[in-house]
């Protein structure tokens, strides 16, 4: 069987820790998290003083400065559990990287100790009632008036939303501009005019907190901008390949363990005078999706040997996430009825799984687009111009 050779024992070590803490403090809570719709501030300071938040940002800014792969190793545990309700990933993976990334110093060393710690919750403002995958038709709008920024207009969608101090939000500050009048903004959750609508309800992934928000002539200083002004778009599109990263390895591990759930299943579950498991159907569904397991795997592992390298590509990307989002949804799909009945019952993993899963081939990008994007760079070149009419 082939090991996966990305990791090193400090990494292994970690991940032990990791499992640890989540069998303890998350696992015998997320059912209650799941009807309750939220998680509670208390397991963010938990989280933050075991070191499970933001694990490669900087020791200046209060971190602890270590790889990628620490924080591979909790999205992981998290997902082999099943617990999709802690919204780490957003705060981890994508706030405190866009404020690392682009933020001023005052700005980095505001929010990222806090982050780290637990304290301040950071959430992502782009999706709108119109505009989903098309990041440049935002229309909440900041226009300036005087030495302010005045934000209106609604997100949907937002994880984190109800419980977030921190907002990186998109706006347009040049409605004429298209994707060059797009700029992003650091919004406090305490702003007057910052108003967060209902806790959304959704189809899988219950825990998390997903809501609307609401601008209604929030009021901010100049020095909340995230980066240079109209330079949002660009900004966006270069964390784009790392959200997408995040995604396939997600489904990678939902994939494996899944499989691992169904195996011991129909090895124990008896029908006929047999196990389920003796039956050459059961036993060609898990191999066929355990081999494509397994090559999903080892493309989502290079891919993150690239992206640590710097030398992950949006095609490269976009193709991981496809292929391992697709693969996540046909596996549950699949295992499932290999449970049968009881894979339909919500105490069953598989029935949250197969609920969960679903989101995976919209968020981040929807197939659709990662299509789109791969096709573009497959016919580069090669399709000629078509001379105009006339």
């Amino acid at each position: 069987m082939i090991t996966r050779s990305i990791f090193s024992a400090e990494h292994d070590m970690w991940r032990e820790t990791v499992r640890k803490f989540i069998e303890k403090e998350i696992v015998p809570f997320h059912a209650q998290w799941e009807h309750d719709g939220i998680v509670p501030r208390e397991l963010w300071l938990k989280a933050g003083e075991a070191g499970l938040l933001c694990c490669t940002v900087k020791e200046e800014y209060g971190g602890l400065g270590l790889d990628y792969l620490f924080d591979v190793v909790v999205y992981e545990e998290l997902w082999r559990v099943g617990a999709s309700g802690p919204g780490f990933l957003i705060h981890t993976d994508l706030v405190a990287t866009y404020i690392q990334s682009f933020g001023t110093e005052e700005q980095k060393l505001h929010w990222l100790p806090k982050m780290v710690r637990g304290e301040a919750i950071g959430s992502l403002g782009m999706t709108e009632p119109h505009a989903g995958s098309d990041l440049k038709a935002v229309r909440t709008q900041a226009v300036r008036d005087g030495n302010e920024f005045v934000i209106n207009g609604q997100k949907v969608f937002i994880s984190n939303g109800q419980l977030c101090d921190v907002l990186v939000l998109a706006t347009k500050t040049d409605t004429s501009a298209g994707a060059k009048g797009v700029t992003l903004f650091l919004v406090e959750g305490d702003r007057e005019g910052f108003k967060r609508g209902q806790n959304l309800e959704k189809l899988g992934m219950k825990a998390q907190d997903t809501s609307e928000l609401f601008f209604d002539n929030v009021r901010i200083p100049p020095s909340n901008m995230l980066g240079a002004e109209g330079q949002g778009f660009v900004h966006m599109m270069t964390k784009l390949p790392q959200e997408r990263l995040a995604q396939a390895v997600r489904s990678a591990m939902v994939t494996e363990t899944v499989i691992e759930w169904t195996a011991d299943y129909t090895a124990e579950r008896m029908a006929f005078g047999q196990s389920i498991a003796e039956f050459q159907n059961t036993q060609f569904v898990l191999a066929d999706l355990k081999a494509r397991a397994l090559s999903a795997r080892v493309f989502t592992d290079k891919c993150i040997e690239l992206f640590m390298n710097d030398e992950l590509d949006p095609v490269d990307a976009a193709m991981a996430k496809m292929v391992t989002s697709e693969l996540h949804c046909e596996t549950v799909d699949k295992c499932l009825q290999l449970f049968g009945g009881w894979g339909y019952m919500w105490e069953y993993p598989i029935a949250r799984a197969y609920a969960d899963a679903r989101i995976v081939k919209i968020a981040g990008g929807s197939i659709e687009i990662m299509k789109t994007i791969i096709a573009r760079d497959m016919f580069k070149g090669r399709i000629k111009p078509r001379p105009k009419a006339g």
